[in-house]
C-alpha cells in the first residue's frame, strides 16, 4: 500500500486478503471442533470467539469503505492488528487445569 501512496484499490485488495485470511481462520477453527466434538478442548476453550468474529466483520467494513475513505480502512486495519496483540489465553487456562487435575 505504501508504494502506491495509499490509494483505495490497494487498501481494499490488502483488506480482501486480510478477510480471506481471518474467514479461513474461522473455518478452521469450526473444522476442528467439528470434528474433536463439541465438548472438546477447543471448542469449551474458543466459546464465542468474538475476537475472531469482530475481525472479519470489521474488516469487511474496511473494505466497503476504502473506495471513499482510505484512511478509515487503514485504521480499521491497524486496530483488529492491535486487537490480536493482547494475548489470548484461554486455550492456556484450560489446559493448565485440566494438567493440575490428573493425579
Amino acid at each position: 500500500m505504501g508504494e502506491n501512496h495509499f490509494e483505495a484499490l490497494p487498501t481494499a485488495v490488502y483488506g480482501l486478503v486480510l478477510l480471506m485470511a481471518a474467514l479461513a481462520y474461522l473455518l478452521l477453527q469450526r473444522l476442528i471442533i467439528a470434528a474433536e466434538g463439541e465438548d472438546s478442548v477447543l471448542a469449551q476453550a474458543v466459546g464465542r470467539d468474538w475476537k475472531g468474529k469482530a475481525s472479519w466483520l470489521v474488516y469487511l467494513v474496511a473494505v466497503g469503505t476504502a473506495s471513499r475513505w482510505t484512511w478509515l480502512s487503514q485504521s480499521l486495519y491497524v486496530l483488529v492488528a492491535l486487537l490480536w496483540l493482547i494475548p489470548d489465553r484461554r486455550i492456556e487456562h484450560l489446559l493448565q487445569r485440566q494438567v493440575e487435575e490428573v493425579p
